[in-house]
């Protein structure tokens, strides 16, 4: 048994420049390197003073439709999915939609489900471009991660974005063959209104919520599919850290060679909805026709999507159509918590 099929046509991913150091973050709060470094990240990508999550969506979008070679009028949809957007009320998709031309024959959403939500619109767009409802659509994850001065989250919480343009299989640089959904209700992470800053469970978003939730859609995308680990030449999955997709990985049967090539986190920290598919577009400016992707995105709250992804020949003419996600990587300025604090708003200036 399978699902709706559709292709990838184009990916694209953004980075900020900004790196602040987690020891920088140690030295401000008094934490000691025995505290922090179980986390398995070395620096964190920080949104300058001019950027948030529809900005950098946008580049990465920007990206994502020249490697596809489409018109922007020819996208029919476009889903947004962050936990960080700009306005309470305001669609980041329309700005991004005109800022494009893609409007205004197209349908838009912001789409919620904590660090899982672009991965809500993939499938979607999956679904719709098998019905034959749309032919091309566009899904963002971007998020200006946020977290309590000081709390452990902080040393994570980063900034970034990927976007996928999605269509037919024909002419396509990877082919979604199959997904499958988890989802069930477990408060790991959440945010009340008026709260500016999520809470969590600490330990609680590892077994009952990360794990088990990727575990079983994975388990249940092998079930459907009759593939086994070593059918594929990567695994991506969700990256609130460095250590949590490594130990999933190898819990699920997968190895260290399959997993490196879309781990971002240990360089850049978690950026909740681009994580796992920074992850993908990462794999994607590499891999090679024939190459099958295993891509395990989740969110708080909580769910997880499993999804078996094949590559194809038309990959190799689209790579060099817009920047690599290692060379965002390369492209950093070291900041200090001062500057920092700053730009993201976590002090401010009385006027």
């Amino acid at each position: 048994m399978s699902g709706p099929r559709a292709g990838i046509h184009g990916w694209g991913a953004y980075i900020p420049a900004y790196r602040l150091p987690m020891s920088e973050i140690a030295r401000i709060w008094g934490w000691h390197p025995e505290q922090y470094k179980g986390l398995a990240v070395e620096e964190k990508a920080v949104a300058g003073p001019d950027e948030d999550s529809t900005t950098m969506g946008y580049e990465a979008a920007r990206n994502a439709i020249a490697r596809a070679q489409i018109k922007p009028s020819e996208i029919q949809s476009v889903f947004f999915g962050t936990e960080s957007k700009p306005y309470a009320v305001k669609p980041s998709a329309t700005i991004i939609a005109e800022a494009l031309g893609i409007t205004p024959y197209t349908m838009a959403s912001d789409l919620e489900f904590a660090c899982r939500a672009a991965s809500e619109g993939m499938r979607a767009l999956q679904g719709m471009v098998a019905s034959g409802l749309i032919k091309y659509g566009l899904v963002i994850g971007s998020d200006t991660a946020q977290a309590n001065p000081g709390d452990v989250l902080e040393f994570t919480a980063a900034s970034g974005a990927a976007a996928f343009v999605i269509g037919p299989e024909r002419g396509s640089a990877a082919i979604i063959e199959d997904s499958v959904t988890f989802v069930t209700d477990t408060p790991d992470f959440w945010r009340r209104a008026q709260e500016p800053y999520p809470l969590h469970g600490e330990g609680f978003t590892g077994e009952p919520a990360y794990f088990y939730h990727i575990e079983n859609a994975v388990k249940a995308l092998f079930e459907r599919t009759g593939l086994r680990p070593n059918d594929f030449k990567y695994a991506i999955f969700h990256q609130p850290n460095g250590k949590f997709p490594v130990k999933v990985g190898t819990d699920l049967g997968f190895t260290m060679d399959q997993l490196k090539e879309g781990l971002v986190t240990p360089m850049i920290g978690n950026t909740y909805n681009a994580s796992a598919l920074l992850g993908l577009a990462k794999v994607l400016d590499k891999a090679k026709p024939g190459d099958r992707i295993l891509l395990a995105p989740f969110g708080s709250g909580a769910g997880s999507d499993a999804y078996s992804i094949v590559v194809t020949d038309s990959i190799e003419e689209r790579k060099a159509l817009a920047p690599t996600v290692e060379q965002y990587l390369a492209r950093k300025v070291v900041i200090d918590y001062g500057f920092y604090s700053k730009s993201r708003g976590i002090i401010f200036t009385i006027k």
